[in-house]
């Protein structure tokens, strides 16, 4: 009982405040000797509601021991706008891709009147012609069809032996050459 009480007394007493993070979550370390080796505990105290997904990475990482070092404010800050400038990136491609597309599918549908989609022709020509024995020909409708001519080759004579069970004598036997 009073190795549970000293434990409980050196969980206030020992810990040590690490840093706080943007949502108020409080972070704390304390060294303890666990079986003889020293080892350090680390965890947060959330402000609030306890919401794990408000822990940010760089603090996860400190916790899981990822991190030797917990992560300053001014790192967090850096990461923040270096991660504003990703989404303000990301937001800038999607829309230039949008008017990208926009542009291409009123010129397809000037040129063909057609819906645009796969160009099935220069996709088919970036494979090897046809095999020996295959004629590939194109319908009147823009479609291509493969045809399959079959050559009578012909059998080849077994290289089994051949006798009755009285002439045959194993080992003796030799495939044709």
């Amino acid at each position: 009982m009073s190795k549970l009480l000293s434990r409980i007394a050196g969980f206030f007493s020992n810990r040590t405040f690490i840093g706080v993070d943007k949502a108020g979550n409080r972070y704390f370390t304390r060294k303890e000797e666990i079986d003889g080796i020293l080892k350090e505990k680390r965890w947060v105290e959330f402000k609030g509601e306890q919401d794990p997904t408000s822990i940010s990475v760089e603090w996860i990482c400190w916790l899981n021991g990822q991190r030797k070092v917990a992560p300053t404010p001014e790192e967090m800050m850096e990461l923040e706008a270096r991660r504003e400038r990703v989404r303000l990136n990301v937001a800038l491609l999607k829309k230039e891709e949008e008017e990208r597309k926009a542009r291409e599918g009123s010129r397809k549908a000037v040129s063909s009147g057609k819906v645009g989609g796969p160009d099935l022709k220069s996709f088919i020509r970036q494979f090897p012609s046809a095999s020996e024995g295959d004629k590939v020909e194109q319908a009147s409708d823009g479609r291509i069809k493969e045809t399959h001519e079959e050559k009578e080759e012909p059998i080849p004579e077994s290289s089994e032996p051949t006798g009755s069970g009285a002439t045959y004598k194993p080992g003796t036997w030799q495939p044709p050459t």
